[in-house]
């Protein structure tokens, strides 16, 4: 059975030899099965692997983990090995673990991961150059179209008009893309997210999503959250309106779930450092509507990237960087009829020193942008 699964699995015993390993772990490693029986792990992967010390996490607190972007390249495997990480007990053989190691390369999982930020960068500074660039020569743009029109026909009025109504679409478009060069700090506080979510609930049920069935699933045990109430209201909304128009407003059976759980087992790398946050508190938006095409998959935060006619494109791009300034990460998955949107942050542990809670945050793919 364990041939047939695509990624490495390998069977740990209590004193750390390999007691099981599958065809793909046989490749991953370079060694036959029966000659990785002879191995312990420790011999097999970097001195002070981040694998080991989960194993030994999993064998002294049970249940299963996960950890994201971990190095297992060595000077025996010296091609790159950078691989997600699933570990879990063995049901009735104490001191056994079963570790999937998920490969990925550097630059599948970090380009994927961070792809937001570079874009964001791009956007803060697209949009510090516009807001002198643009916006100042069209308000004189649209100044001397409102003379003119003082002094013209009925029809080149309406050819006035239509000057500054372009004039005023551009300003709004560009005013979006201030946000993203906004540096200044936000006031936080602890907030209980399910307060936020069913204000969002609210919100669109008096609106865009009236026709639209909403199914709760929350954890009432979680904790708080540091962050910013009014930006996690524009996160959150901005995710169920999206679910909202990708049901459509002719649906008869649309529905869309508000989810929240605690996965203690996820952890992520911070980049350009060797440390590793916790970002057990699980938030999920999720519809039944279509799905997202898959052209638009690898492209997921980018900004200016979306489905919508009349969309701009800006508002997952802003929703990714929302969630990574608070230090977590936006999943995506989309297939056919369910599409989930799901936002991983830190607890709130009462130690928060006022810095940029936000380095480290990213946004990991599985679906694309709907923005």
């Amino acid at each position: 059975m364990l041939n047939s699964l695509p990624h490495s699995v390998i069977v740990i015993g209590p004193d750390g030899d390999i007691r099981d390993a599958n065809t793909a772990a046989e490749h991953f490693f370079d060694i036959s099965a029966p000659l990785l029986r002879r191995y312990k792990l420790r011999e097999l992967v970097p001195f002070g692997s981040p694998l080991l010390e989960l194993i030994e996490q999993v064998r002294q607190r049970g249940g299963a983990v996960n950890e994201y972007k971990v190095d297992l390249t060595t000077p025996r495997m010296p091609s790159e090995r950078i691989v997600d990480l699933h570990v879990a007990p063995v049901p009735e053989q104490p001191g056994h673990v079963v570790v999937m190691l998920q490969r990925r390369s550097i630059a599948d999982k970090m380009d994927r991961q961070l792809t937001h930020r570079g874009a964001a960068r791009s956007v803060t500074a697209l949009a510090a150059m516009l807001a002198h660039e643009i916006k100042n020569p069209l308000s004189g743009i649209r100044g001397a179209a409102q003379l003119l029109e003082q002094s013209v026909g009925d029809d080149d009025r309406a050819l006035t008009r239509l000057i500054c109504d372009e004039a005023d679409r551009i300003v709004k478009l560009v005013d979006r893309m201030e946000v993203f060069a906004d540096k200044r700090p936000v006031d936080r506080e602890p907030i209980n997210i399910h307060v936020v979510l069913e204000h969002v609930k609210r919100l669109a049920q008096s609106g865009f999503a009236r026709h639209i069935r909403f199914v709760e699933e929350y954890d009432p045990s979680l904790p708080a959250i540091f962050a910013n109430r009014d930006q996690l209201v524009q996160v959150f909304l901005n995710l169920v309106k999206n679910a909202a128009e990708a049901i459509g407003s002719d649906a008869t059976d649309g529905e869309i779930q508000l989810t929240t759980a605690f996965r203690p087992g996820v952890r992520l790398s911070l980049p350009g450092s060797k440390a590793r946050v916790s970002l057990p508190l699980e938030f999920c938006v999720k519809d039944n509507g279509p799905g997202v095409p898959e052209d638009l998959r690898p492209h997921l935060f980018d900004p200016f990237v979306t489905t919508k006619p009349t969309g701009t494109g800006l508002g997952l791009a802003l929703v990714a960087k929302i969630i990574g300034d608070h230090g977590g990460i936006v999943e995506c998955e989309s297939q056919p009829h369910r599409t989930s949107f799901c936002v991983l942050m830190p607890m709130y542990t009462g130690d928060y020193t006022g810095d940029d809670g936000g380095r480290g945050g990213a946004a990991r793919d599985g679906a694309a942008s709907r923005g």
